[in-house]
């Protein structure tokens, strides 16, 4: 099945595909599952579309888009698209000065609003959007809110208001609708994603309709999805991931239901629902297998003991499969036939144990995910090995794939026929891959300054190095920067991942950390160190400090003290100090850098949750060019990493 040039096109040829098939679910106010077929989403698009066409939105527009997970995004979306215009995502969980920021740069005159929360968050700073003109709100409007909206010059609607007004307005017709369809291009931009953080200057990613399309081509090669399979959809859908995966369910003519990353909720979902699909990131993969384990650890007595022995049975079983199999990755040279000759007669004593495992205790599990799981997806972060291997144990095939915000998001995913653990997979055909030394490729962006780079020396297999990428996933360019967009795409159109990694003999990539300063969470969430650490060093007595947390739980910190300041603040407060080490291990000084950095890391100073330090430590020795800093001074966070890695380990301790 061809793929078509732009995303309302593609969904339109599946609406004609599968007309009957479902492609929303999602509860009504007594808790049971509606379902929407393809035929009906595709009216509900038109209606919208039509709507917005007559409050003036146009090829080329840009229209707000503030809203988590929910089956009227994918209304608001599609209809946008099917205008030639674009949408400006965020979530539910933006500031009220990251909204601001966004839709002012923008220039959006028009703002879909999940509820009154993010209304008001717009109206709190109103003046800075003086384009902005109208709010349609997917909940209800209150009277108090339409009004509060009139005071600020802006015209509150509700969205099935407005759809009913779009149903009236097209009175059927769709031939004038489908030709504006048409005349949408695949160059032209679908989105403007602007990543997270709270400098307050965000950067916009502009992703093309061809950006999408050309990855929904080849993703069949790696992933086999039935027309009508169900998938649970739980994420926020404003992050590249879930949008993605939302194109793909459309694409394959499959269908979703929306739930809530809360196993209380989830669980039961997924249980009514019986889905073939679960995307999630992989903090919802960990939080499920540690719940699993704490319900059989709960039971105790044979029970934990039988399933705990079966898992490690299925663990060792899937390592031997994977060496008779070809399923090992390999960074440094090995022959396929001794790996398969180590691991056959594993393989083979341990299948009737694995298989009485499945009987006993894994088809239990499994039946909790509704019996009928096919894969598992994680992206938006690192899968831990051993989360991976617990899931493929129990016989639920894993699959991880690897991208970022400006790459629409996917370069590689595991193949579904072969997965090879231990990576995420090989980067997607026709997309060409370099990794690259990390300071050599700095020398040379910095040579160009902003003109061509040339070419840095490639690494060979095994190598850690910086990725880069050139192919019809990357992005156009960042909204408005033609000076970011030139730091990280050359005149050639190789783009800088800003990631670390190596590629196996075989071409599969495994990600090994991060050389630009963009941290992403387990649960997905891109952080933004720089801001965190000048509100800390805006602390007298931190001299430096480095926010970690590549793919982990929670944030966390390396802090230099300001040595001379800290030893006149002790003798002033009289705590004990036999030496600078202990001074550093004293709990009064402890609990002072605690008090301080959760002063300045808050809600209250523009900070969200998971932006918080969870835990720190000190470092005795100042910060020194050629080790930790660069010649201008900067910190050199790769090397960071390697120097303290063991001081790093400890912090992430579980």
């Amino acid at each position: 099945m061809s793929i078509e040039s732009t995303i309302p096109l593609l969904f339109r040829e599946r609406v004609r595909c599968y007309p009957d098939v479902v492609a929303q679910a999602w509860k009504d106010s007594s808790g049971s599952f509606v379902r929407r077929s393809y035929r009906e989403l595709y009216g509900d698009v038109l209606d919208m579309a039509e709507a917005l066409r007559g409050l003036g939105v146009k090829r080329g527009d840009l229209v707000g888009l503030i809203s988590d997970n929910r089956r009227e995004w994918l209304i608001a979306d599609l209809a946008v698209l099917a205008l030639g215009a674009a949408d400006v995502p965020r979530g539910c969980d933006s500031m009220e000065k990251e909204i601001a920021f966004i839709l002012s740069t923008t220039e959006c005159r028009i703002a879909f609003a999940e509820n009154r929360s993010q209304l008001h968050k717009i109206l709190a700073l109103r003046s800075e959007m003086p384009l902005l003109s109208r709010i349609i709100l997917f909940a209800e409007p209150a009277i108090a809110d339409a009004e509060a909206a009139r005071e600020a010059g802006i015209e509150l609607l509700s969205f099935h208001a407005v759809l009913a007004q779009g149903s009236v307005a097209r009175n059927g017709a769709v031939d004038e609708l489908e030709a504006i369809m048409k005349a949408v291009k695949s160059e032209d931009v679908a989105t403007v994603i602007f990543t997270s953080g709270t400098t307050g200057e965000p950067k916009g990613v502009m992703l093309t309709h061809g950006n999408y399309t050309w990855q929904l081509e080849r993703i069949p090669q790696v992933l086999h999805v039935e027309p009508g399979d169900m998938w649970i959809t739980v994420l926020p859908v404003w992050h590249s991931f879930e949008r993605l995966m939302q194109y793909i369910i459309l694409e394959r003519g499959s269908g979703m239901a929306y739930s809530k990353p809360v196993a209380s909720i989830m669980l039961p979902d997924i249980a009514a629902i019986k889905p073939q699909i679960i995307p999630g990131v992989p903090r919802l993969w960990e939080a499920l297998a540690a719940g699993i384990l704490r319900t059989v650890r709960k039971e105790g007595g044979a029970k934990k003991a039988l399933f705990l022995f079966f898992v490690a049975v299925g663990r060792r079983w899937c390592s031997a499969r994977d060496l008779v199999f070809g399923r090992v990755v390999r960074f440094t040279p090995r022959i396929r036939l001794f790996d398969t000759l180590l691991g056959l007669l594993p393989w083979l004593l341990l299948s009737p144990l694995r298989a009485l495992g499945d009987v006993l205790v894994f088809r239990k599990v499994r039946a909790r995910l509704g019996g009928r799981v096919r894969i598992c997806i994680s992206g938006g972060g690192a899968l831990q090995n051993e989360v991976d291997s617990f899931y493929q144990a129990i016989g639920l095939n894993m699959l991880e794939g690897y991208g970022i915000t400006e790459t629409a998001p996917l370069l590689s995913f595991r193949d579904q026929w072969k997965p090879r653990p231990g990576c995420v997979g090989k980067i997607f055909a026709e997309t060409e891959c370099r990794i690259v030394d990390a300071e050599e490729l700095e020398r040379v962006v910095e040579e160009a300054n902003g003109g061509a780079w040339r070419a840095p020396y490639e690494l060979g297999p095994g190598k850690n190095g910086v990725i880069l990428v050139r192919g019809g996933q990357v992005m156009k360019g960042y909204y408005k920067r033609p000076d970011l967009t030139s730091r990280v795409i050359d005149a050639g159109g190789w783009f800088n991942t800003g990631d670390l990694g190596m590629l196996s003999y075989d071409g599969e990539i495994k990600i090994t950390g991060r050389a630009k300063d963009t941290i992403v969470l387990r649960g997905g969430e891109n952080v933004e160190p720089a801001p965190i650490e000048r509100a800390i060093k805006g602390f007298p007595l931190v001299e430096s400090v480095v926010v970690l947390g590549q793919d982990c739980k929670y944030l966390a910190a390396l802090i230099v003290p300001a040595k001379d300041a800290l030893l006149a603040w002790a003798q002033e407060n009289d705590i004990p100090c036999e030496d600078y080490e202990s001074l550093l291990e004293n709990p009064a000084v402890v609990q002072l850098f605690r008090s301080e950095i959760d002063a300045r890391v808050n809600r209250q100073t523009g900070f969200r949750p998971f932006e918080y330090i969870f835990r720190f430590s000190f470092l005795g020795d100042s910060f020194q060019v050629g080790k930790e800093l660069s010649g201008k001074q900067e910190m050199m966070r790769h090397r960071i990493l390697e120097l303290y890695r063991e001081e790093i380990l400890l912090l992430f301790a579980e």
